[in-house]
Parts: structure tokens; sequence; C-alpha cells
């Protein structure tokens, strides 16, 4: 690799000089120095430490830890670290609550500040430490941002729970509140999944976001191998972010920037990786908004080219039986990619923190041998014959949604709507026994600017599974799904309703199909059924007017682009409608007379 020579002509502190040399930054060095510094120190790198530690979930309770262990490791090195607080809120704490509008708004927030405080300290690197679901994007958005040397080093997982010899996670607890209602489990047992699901912290113990995402990242370049699946409480952890600060000052003096290592390949690598460990929805999003802020261009047809082609081969929860430290006892993610590598299906030659190249990385770790362990599968005998991620497309969707089918026995299914313009809406209906077998629940205006911010609707579809519906309903949304979701769901639907696509016309009774054989979602209504109610349609009026939700919703664009709040994405709907919309209907406008037994 060929060192940036604007970092090395001015190396080490090739870009902190502006605020420590010179007779006029007296004053500046005057503040550095009530901080620690000395006059040896001012012509040290000044490394930035994004840090996420926060009591507010056990997901990042343990990171204080890691960034006293990587400051050691910078230091240990010659540099000088600045740690600064990045916010988190949690997923699992707020979920099927207004406080969850705030989760995806939170990434845009925990981005913009690490660019904030970078740009304005003039930082030589940053080394990012995150746990809960959007550390990890926010922290990876601002690096591709700032394209100075950036590692990032994961907080790590949970532990898993443990009653009467299963394990447990958080999921259990969402899926117990199903069953509880079913009467499926007793009050005490109810109880019980509840205390003991969460024995400590880490992030949630599935393939679930924090966990797809660390493993995006290890795939991405972006963190050390082998990283990405290690518990929070382990003593390896500290130790990983030691080298995790060592190597960042690797990364400086080599002149080694984020942009060299994210690129449109490694970023497919990162995609192949998610396809392959059977990873969360949220991925899609978050690497589209990620492939943005470092200028590479993305589309939802790239997703569904690698996840057709790359076979599903950890058997992880949600839909399967593994959780993150099993993964990692198996091999980690380095063995994924050991398995994608033998068979052709990764880009060796991208770099990585390690100042080596996936393939350099790869080259001692063994190939594995399948009858040691059972979480993860041959290359030839995969959970499933490709990921389980889908884009779909059709009348409901004419900028795509996504689904994740991993656990669907049949994923295809057509029934009439029920519609709910909330999450509240609908869950209140599900554990009222209003779904019943055959059903597609519809669940609008939860968009980015709906919502506002896109919640997760893992409680309804959490509650579905309890309730034994998990196999015979459909749930479709214009929101996310959590990691944990998994049934014959489909998110992300755009245009959103509150942009006015074509889910915001739609009425009960209407028969929508959902087929990911055939990669479509469509309402059994004719083009001029759908325009002629859209044009009575109008939009519900804003449900706030002050702060940062108002400016979210001002900013955001489709989840087609990434729900991105910075670019062209954030599009006016009517430009949408006019130029793409009409188009993309008559595309599939030869299935909409589809009867409820064609898709059987």
């Amino acid at each position: 690799m060929k060192a940036n020579t604007e970092i090395n002509a001015r190396k080490p502190n090739w870009n902190s000089r502006v605020v420590t040399e010179g007779d006029q930054r007296a004053p500046n060095r005057a503040m550095l120095r009530a901080v620690g510094f000395s006059d040896k120190d001012f012509g040290r790198p000044i490394v930035g430490i994004s840090n996420a530690h926060s009591t507010i979930t056990p997901c990042n309770a343990g990171i204080s830890v890691l960034v006293d262990a990587a400051s050691a490791g910078l230091r240990n090195k010659g540099g000088m670290p600045q740690s600064f607080g990045t916010i988190t809120v949690s997923d699992g704490i707020s979920m099927g609550t207004e406080g969850m509008k705030f989760s995806l708004v939170s990434r845009e927030t925990i981005a913009d500040s690490i660019e904030n405080v970078c740009r304005a300290q003039s930082m030589d690197g940053i080394l990012a430490v995150g746990g809960c679901d959007k550390n990890m994007p926010g922290a990876m958005i601002a690096i591709a941002r700032l394209n100075i040397p950036s590692i990032f080093v994961y907080g790590g997982t949970i532990h898993a729970g443990k009653l009467k010899g299963q394990d447990l996670n958080v999921v259990s607890v969402f899926e117990a509140v199903g069953q509880k209602s079913n009467g499926q489990i007793s009050e005490q047992e109810f109880r019980e999944i509840e205390q003991n699901a969460c024995p400590g912290t880490g992030s949630c113990g599935g393939m679930y976001t924090a966990n797809t995402m660390s493993s995006a990242f290890e795939a991405l370049g972006m963190s050390l191998p082998n990283s990405s699946t290690m518990a929070n409480p382990d003593a390896e952890i500290a130790e990983t972010a030691l080298l995790a600060g060592e190597t960042l000052m690797d990364l400086i003096s080599q002149g080694i920037r984020a942009h060299d290592i994210i690129t449109r390949k490694s970023i497919e690598n990162a995609i192949r990786v998610t396809a392959a460990v059977g990873g969360s929805t949220n991925a899609v999003l978050h690497l589209l908004a990620i492939a943005h802020s470092a200028n590479i261009p993305l589309s939802l047809d790239d997703f569904e080219s690698i996840f057709s082609t790359t076979p599903h081969i950890a058997d992880m929860k949600p839909s399967g039986h593994y959780l993150a430290v099993d993964l990692h006892k198996a091999g980690g993610i380095p063995s994924i990619m050991k398995i994608l590598m033998e068979n052709k299906l990764l880009h060796g030659d991208c770099l990585t923190v390690t100042g080596k190249t996936v393939s350099e990385n790869l080259e001692s770790i063994p190939s594995l041998e399948p009858s040691r362990q059972n979480v993860i599968h041959p290359f030839t005998q995969p959970c499933y014959q490709r990921g389980q991620i889908v884009v779909l497309r059709g009348n409901l969707a004419p900028g795509g949604a996504v689904a994740k089918i991993s656990g669907v026995k049949k994923p295809a299914i057509t029934g009439e709507a029920k519609i709910y313009d909330s999450e509240e809406e609908c869950m209140n209906a599900i554990l009222e026994d209003q779904i019943q077998k055959g059903d597609i629940v519809v669940i609008r205006y939860e968009g980015p600017k709906g919502g506002p911010g896109m919640r997760e609707m893992l409680s309804p579809t959490a509650a579905l599974i309890g309730r034994g519906l998990g196999e015979s309903v459909g749930l479709i949304t214009d929101g996310r799904f959590s990691g944990g979701t998994y049934g014959m769901v489909v998110g992300h639907i755009s245009p959103e309703a509150a942009s006015g696509g074509p889910i915001a016309v739609l009425r009960n009774g209407d028969l929508v199909t959902i087929d990911a054989y055939s990669k479509v979602l469509q309402a059994h209504l004719t083009i001029d059924e759908i325009l002629a109610r859209t044009r009575e349609w109008k939009p519900p009026p804003p449900l706030y007017t002050r702060g940062v939700m108002a400016k979210y919703v001002s900013l955001v664009g489709s989840a087609e682009f990434g729900a991105i709040t910075d670019g062209e994405h954030s599009q006016d709907p009517k430009v949408f409608f006019q130029k793409n919309w009409y188009k993309n209907l008559q595309g599939y406008s030869s299935s909409a007379n589809l009867k409820p037994e064609d898709s059987s």
C-alpha cells in the first residue's frame, strides 16, 4: 500500500500541528497543558477516542475499560489520546415506546458529534469505541466523512442468560410477552425469563444489529481480526482494545486513511459476510449510509445481487440456534471469511487496519473442521442456499423494500390487509387477538419522516411469534425491524406513507402478496386505482414542530438510500412520483390480478 503523502510529509502530528505549533498557538498550548500536555507532547499525534460508555444500557456499560486500554495502546506508540463522550440510546429499553423514534436519529447525532469534535480539534486519528446498535454505524459514518487514520473497537457482546438449562437473551423476553398473553406460559415462568435473560454487560447476544454491524466492520477491514464476536466481560477484549490503540498509531505513521480501507470492494465484503451470518436487515440501512459518506455508489440492487449468491452458513439466532459467543468459540468471523475466500466470494486484495490485506490476514486461519462444531456449516451444506435478506419491489414498494426470511418455511403469502397507522395500534390488536392466520398486517406512518425516526417493530413481530403466528401472518411496514426479528416480515418500504407512497392508500381488506421467490411486494390493485386513491390522500400533520426530531424530519431521506440526512437523497415526494413511481408501478401491473390461491 502506498502511504498517503500528505500525512507522511507532515507526520506524526500531520493535522494537529495547526493548533500546537507557532507563537500564535501559545493560548492553544496553554489549554492543552491544563489537560496533561507537556513540551514534549506537542509534536506527538493527537488521537481522539470516541467513548460511548453509558450506564443507560448493558451494551455500553462495560466500555470504559476498553477506552482505558485503547488509550494505553496509543501512549505505548507515542500518541496523545484525548477521550470525548458520544451519546447512546437503548433500542431494547425504548422498544415499543415513543422513545424508540429517537434511535435512528441517534445514529446521526453520534456521527455528527464525532465529526464535529475531530474537525474542530484537528485530530490526527480517531479510535471509536461503541456497543449498542447505533454507536457502530454512527461512528463509521463519521469515520467515512473524516477520512483520517481510524479504527473501530467493538464493546463486545453479552453472555447468554440461563433458565432451566436453556440459553436466554433479550428477544426471549419479547417473545414471552406473546406467549404469556396467549396462555402458553405461566406468570412465574414469564417473570423468570425476564429476570434471567440479561446476565451482565454487552450487546444483545444473537446475530442482531450490534453483532451484525461488528461482524460487517471486521469484514470491512476497519476492526481488528477476530474482535467482533468477543464477550464484553472477557479479558481478551481489553487486550484487543490495547492492540487497537497501537495499531492506529501504525496507521498514522504509514499514512493509511479510512478511504484507503473503506472501498467499493470492502463494502461488498461486508455485505457478503452479513449474508453468510444471517445478519440484521438494519445492515442494509447502515451500509448504504456509510457508503454514501465515503462517496461510494451503492444501491439496494447491490445487496440483492450479493445476498442471492452467498450461502447463509452460520446457524445464528434469531432464526437459528446459537449466539455470538458460540460463533466466537467456533472460529469467529475469520473462519466465516476463510470459507468465503476459499470459495472465491471475497475480495482478498482489500487493505485492512492491520496494514495487511484480507488475504494476508486469513493466511494463518485454519480451514474449518465442521465435525468439531455446529455453529458454522460447511459451504456445501449451508443453513440456507442464499443470504436471507431479500429486496422486494412492486406496486407497494417501487423504491424497494427489505425482507428477512430466515426460518420461514414458505416465504410467500397472500392475504387481506389489516391496516394500523402506528406500532401501538398494531400491538394492541395482536394482544387482543384481532390478528388471524392469513392476515397481512400493515404498519404505516413509521418511516424515517412519518414515524418520525423509523422505529423497529420488534414488539409486534415477537408477539406474533409468541402467539404462534410467525409462519401464517405477513407483516409489512415502512418502519424497520430489530435484528432480533424473524418471520414473514417486510420493512423499509419506499416511498414511505408520509411521503405519499402506495402503502399510504392501502385499505382494510385489500389483497396483498408478499413473495420472496419472485421478489415482489404487490397490492392487488390496478395502477389507476392506486393513482385515484393517491389524489385523495392528504399528508398527516407533523408530530414534532420543534427540537431534534423536527430538524431530522426536514433533512432525512428515504430508507432506499439509507435514511441519510445529507446529500441529494432527501427527495421531494412529488418529484419521486413524477420521475420514478409511475414507471415502476407499470413494471408490476401484470400481476395486479393475482388471487390468494396463486401464491400457494
